[in-house]
């Protein structure tokens, strides 16, 4: 049988240092490295603790918002500190939308993209 391991996930960004900026301050996220090209940047992040990345992709002729569509694709952190979290995203003025019966919520970042956010205790 193949076996597969996820390596990242990819999301298209309008403004590459608004975009790492954000993910820095909001989820501690750090460029580990970068691919440049004439045409685009490729930036990989990552939370210094799981192998798994986060591509963030700036095409240099894009101009126009992406089309996120219904929006019902979206990354998952987990914290050990929900509440100090909760409350910094409070402060941010990030978060859109939350759950508290299942103790999650979401913050949106600088394109549109949701993330939702889960206590220690949650799935």
């Amino acid at each position: 049988m193949l076996k597969f391991t996820f390596a990242h996930n990819n999301i298209n960004v309008l403004d590459l240092n608004r975009s790492l900026n954000f993910y820095r301050e909001a989820l501690g996220l750090r460029e580990v490295r970068r691919i440049t090209s004439r045409d685009f940047i490729l930036a990989y992040l990552g939370d210094g603790v799981t192998p798994h990345q986060l591509e963030l992709t700036w095409l240099k002729d894009r101009k126009e918002p992406y089309n996120l569509g219904d929006n019902e694709f979206h990354l998952a952190l987990r914290t050990e500190n929900f509440e100090e979290a909760h409350k910094k995203h409070q402060e941010m003025g990030c978060i859109c939308y939350e759950n508290p019966v299942m103790g999650i919520y979401f913050i949106e970042d600088p394109d549109g993209y949701w993330v939702e956010i889960i206590g220690p205790d949650k799935d």
